[in-house]
């Protein structure tokens, strides 16, 4: 299935159940509840899926039971975060065998490759494969930006398409739309400054809360992209408490939480992460139940889409 890199893309949680195994029925669960939404991709296997902790056996599986949930009504794109250019060349080979429409690429890990390495390295993964590949560009949490001088090299590859834009700096979205006009998809991919970059000219949201809330993170965006900015942004001031739950370095614990609250999730994880415990975990239930509480009534923001086809 083609990859339009545009819309709103959840980066799903991963589903485990009391015996720290995959639950393939809760996961079903969340990613129907994702198509009903209107969302236009699913991410398998990021941060917030806790790849790090995910075998290679469990990733082939989520991303079988992805293919066959959604049913080609929407591209599967799976993350790809190795250590070593052999690791991500074999993950993006098992990927495409298994049904992914692309890949998320994140640069190296753990190593802190130079500019040279680091574009070497994307370029060797995507001539190795036909898949189209979205860069993540966070070295806020990674420590490797991937500058505009790099992108310039890495667009010689034609599967690489598009930027999950994560430097926390807004005036980015312009700067690689005025130097790579749509030859470079840009998809925002910090949910606190979502309909922000929505407003730059940003294509796309790489969405975290979007797991709990999928229908108010994609009106946010059908409503902005229709020019009907005063209702994007009523939705958004009240999800922004919300939002901020994922600039935390316990999002999963705290998305999983509000996963629990609108009823598409359980708050269980894999260890060595642990449930949120004492004033933290009151916090974060407290920002839940208040959001919950004042949840929106949202406008048929899928007439929106189906008025601009």
């Amino acid at each position: 299935m083609q990859v339009k890199w545009e819309g709103v893309m959840p980066a799903v949680t991963t589903k485990f159940d009391e015996n720290d195994a995959l639950d393939l029925k809760m996961f079903e669960v969340n990613i129907k509840a994702q198509l009903e939404a209107g969302v236009n991709g699913i991410i398998l296997g990021g941060t917030l899926g806790e790849a790090s902790t995910l075998t290679d056996d469990e990733k082939v599986t989520l991303i079988r039971e992805t293919v066959r949930i959604v049913d080609n009504k929407i591209p599967v794109i799976i993350n790809v975060a190795e250590q070593t250019t052999k690791g991500a060349i074999k993950a993006a080979a098992i990927a495409k065998e298994n049904g992914a429409s692309g890949l998320m690429m994140l640069p190296p890990m753990r190593y802190k490759a130079n500019d040279f390495e680091t574009v070497t390295y994307f370029k060797e993964v995507a001539n190795s494969t036909d898949l189209p590949i979205m860069v993540y560009n966070n070295p806020v949490d990674y420590g490797i930006e991937v500058t505009l001088d790099m992108f310039e090299e890495l667009l010689a590859c034609e599967n690489i398409q598009a930027v999950k834009e994560s430097t926390r700096d807004i005036s980015n979205v312009t700067r690689i739309k005025n130097r790579f006009g749509d030859r470079l998809k840009v998809l925002t991919g910090v949910d606190t400054l979502g309909l922000e970059s929505i407003f730059m000219g940003a294509d796309g949201w790489v969405a975290g809360l979007v797991c709990a809330y999928p229908a108010e993170t994609v009106a946010i965006y059908e409503l902005a992209k229709a020019g009907k900015n005063q209702e994007a942004l009523a939705i958004y001031r009240w999800f922004l408490p919300l939002l901020e739950l994922d600039i935390n370095p316990q999002l999963v614990q705290n998305i999983k939480l509000a996963e629990v609250a609108t009823g598409i999730g359980t708050e269980t994880v894999r260890a060595p992460r642990l449930p949120l415990q004492g004033k933290e975990r009151e916090r974060v239930l407290k920002v839940i139940e208040d959001g919950m509480k004042n949840r929106p009534q949202l406008p048929d923001y899928k007439a929106l889409r189906t008025a601009a086809v």
